[in-house]
């Protein structure tokens, strides 16, 4: 089993902790995590745009001339696609771009992004992370403490203090256990978390 050191904020080592073997001991799979990195970016996307076909685009309902006899090629409205203010073909419409993946691999994918951590050394345990003033200053002086600039911060529940502190650090973001996710992870050189928020990553992934 995996083991590596725990610290507090002053970045000192105060111990060591065990991890689950099977949440942060699992091979690397690149393909698994490309997946699941392109079906969270798909499920992010709006979907919204949009384009007027030529029986959505105002006027042209009137034929500009008669069919035959004037010499010139025949048109039914001036708003056929050829023309200028005219209709659009084949142009966006408003759908949904989300992307299904079973919860097993969703699961599998988050526990090799966090192996992967470990293995690199960018996992980072926390003691506790009981700030003495909700300050954006005290965080950063934690995370450089910790040497952990860009980093992702999980805490094991809602934490208003540790948010609001950090949300004005570029490249620093927070996040609740039970929300952990392979994009987020990945995307942060850093994972710090807390000894709490261990356990409860080991209790809905183990």
């Amino acid at each position: 089993m995996p083991k590596v050191a725990v610290f507090n904020t002053d970045g000192e080592s105060v111990g060591e902790i065990t991890l689950s073997e099977t949440v942060f001991s699992v091979p690397m799979n690149a393909g698994l995590l490309h997946q699941s990195v392109v079906r969270h970016q798909a499920n992010r996307r709006a979907g919204t745009a949009s384009t007027k076909t030529r029986s959505e685009v105002s006027g042209g309902g009137r034929k500009p001339w008669r069919q035959k006899g004037t010499g010139r090629a025949r048109v039914g409205s001036i708003r056929s696609p050829l023309w200028r203010h005219g209709g659009i073909t084949f142009g966006p419409k408003p759908r949904s771009f989300a992307q299904q993946m079973p919860r097993k691999m969703r699961q599998l994918a988050v526990r090799v992004a966090l192996s992967d951590k470990v293995r690199r050394e960018k996992f980072v345990v926390l003691e506790n992370l009981d700030l003495p003033a909700v300050k954006t200053k005290e965080m950063a002086k934690v995370l450089a403490n910790l040497g952990a600039n860009k980093a992702l911060i999980v805490t094991a529940g809602r934490d208003v203090a540790v948010q609001r502190s950090a949300r004005n650090i570029p490249g620093v973001e927070t996040l609740e256990a039970s929300a952990l996710n392979t994009y987020d992870i990945l995307r942060h050189d850093h994972l710090v978390i807390t000894r709490d928020a261990v356990a409860k990553v080991e209790e809905v992934l183990g």
